[in-house]
């Protein structure tokens, strides 16, 4: 079982960054998969990103560069840097773990919210 534990949602002007961390416990973080995902009122969760244990990462296309996912395996943390923002990130983050091989296998934290407006 995994533990994961958002924070680092807020209030923030358009423009604005932040940057949102999970911290994961209850199994090896360095063999989980990581993703972020987000969903805004009357969306479906859409995802952000993901980093492997070897931090290579992949994105969503609509992320062009704004958002960055990084990962500290000393510290059991994912982290996602949001720059560039819009009001139309405004949604609740959610961070997830996949444990290989079991990939069907996913967990979910509680997600930290996350507003952008002016």
């Amino acid at each position: 079982q995994v533990q994961l534990v958002e924070s680092g949602g807020g209030l923030v002007q358009p423009g604005g960054s932040l940057r949102l961390s999970c911290v994961a416990s209850g199994s090896t973080f360095t063999s989980l998969l990581m993703h972020w995902y987000r969903q805004a009122p009357g969306k479906q969760r859409e995802f952000i990103a993901g980093i492997a244990r070897d931090s290579t990462t992949n994105y969503a296309d609509w992320v062009k560069g704004r958002f960055t996912i990084s990962r500290d395996n000393g510290k059991s943390t994912v982290y996602l840097q949001m720059n560039s923002l819009k009001v139309e990130d405004t949604a609740l983050y959610y961070c997830n773990a996949v444990p290989p091989p079991n990939f069907a296998i996913n967990y979910w934290g509680n997600g930290t919210l996350v507003t952008v407006s002016s």
